[in-house]
């Protein structure tokens, strides 16, 4: 089965805590904007350390469209 046009599959990204790239995401709309805090809060990239590039990657993705809404206002 495969899932429809507006659903999502979250992909985990950190696997020490279980933390996937939607929550990520989730976090830079909360107001995240670097991976100390992202640390912080979610734990991502605090244990083995290998998401971190990932997690960074995503967390700035998310984060740029945000500065320019934020510009535009």
């Amino acid at each position: 089965m495969h899932p429809g046009p507006h659903r999502f599959c979250a992909l985990y990204v950190c696997l020490c805590h279980g933390i996937t790239d939607s929550e990520i995401r989730d976090a830079a709309d909360s107001g995240c904007a670097g991976m100390s805090e992202l640390m912080m809060r979610t734990g991502c990239g605090s244990s083995c350390g290998s998401c971190i590039e990932t997690a960074t990657g995503i967390l700035s993705e998310a984060v740029a469209p945000l500065s320019v809404v934020n510009e535009a206002a």
